[in-house]
């Protein structure tokens, strides 16, 4: 999946071959045109470093401006948002297969529901810690889970609930495959406006190993 920082490092590397072009005006012919009157090399030159939106632009060396725009991942409103509703997604994911031992027919889908509930539930406990390190549980709350893609509705959880044998496998596929689906969605728009590294790994996990699930659902 393309990086979600290709365009703003693609401006940026624009506006250091600008700057650069323009500090050397006589090409390789000028052999001391880098250096200075007592021999030594001179600073590098300084660049134009393009800032975020609503940001003004920042002059300074192209070391600085480099590290200053491969640094910078402080969480914004689409990390802390994307975290806290995965959380939610995560617990009904939970709710799901807990019901699998006692209800369901196939011994593929019973063993699907431990791997799912294997892998999702220290996922709720590493996003639970993100949240707490970045102070992130009280500055950002309140949103409307019910709105998060790929959620089954309460009557679809009682049907779940009531179903078993292969009534029940049928629908618990059916429902963890659209719920799977949703998760990716999510993932995959935090790369697009989320700014944290870490929030970024953990949205790349759940779009590898749930599309993997979603393929193994689908053969069932």
């Amino acid at each position: 999946m393309p990086n979600r920082r290709t365009p703003a490092a693609a401006v940026f590397l624009t506006a250091v071959l600008l700057t650069l072009g323009a500090c050397d005006p006589g090409g390789s012919e000028g052999s001391d045109a880098g250096s200075t009157p007592s021999g030594k090399a001179a600073p590098g030159p300084s660049v134009i470093a393009p800032g975020k939106p609503g940001e003004t632009a920042a002059t300074m060396s192209a070391k600085d401006a480099a590290k200053k725009r491969t640094d910078d991942d402080t969480p914004n409103s689409a990390d802390f948002t994307y975290v806290q509703m995965m959380i939610t997604h995560h617990g009904q994911a939970l709710t799901m297969t807990e019901l699998a031992p006692k209800r369901a027919d196939s011994t593929k889908v019973e063993r699907l529901a431990d791997r799912i509930a294997a892998a999702q539930r220290p996922e709720i406990g590493a996003m639970k810690g993100w949240l707490k390190s970045h102070g992130g549980a009280k500055k950002h709350s309140g949103h409307d889970h019910g709105t998060m893609p790929g959620m089954a509705t309460e009557g679809q959880l009682k049907q779940l609930r009531a179903a078993k044998g292969k009534a029940f496998d049928e629908l618990f596929l059916k429902l963890m495959i659209t719920h799977h689906n949703g998760a990716v969605t999510m993932a995959t728009d935090l790369l697009s406006d989320g700014n944290n590294i870490q929030a970024e790994e953990m949205a790349n996990d759940v779009i590898a190993q749930q599309t993997a699930e979603i393929g193994r659902m689908r053969e069932m």
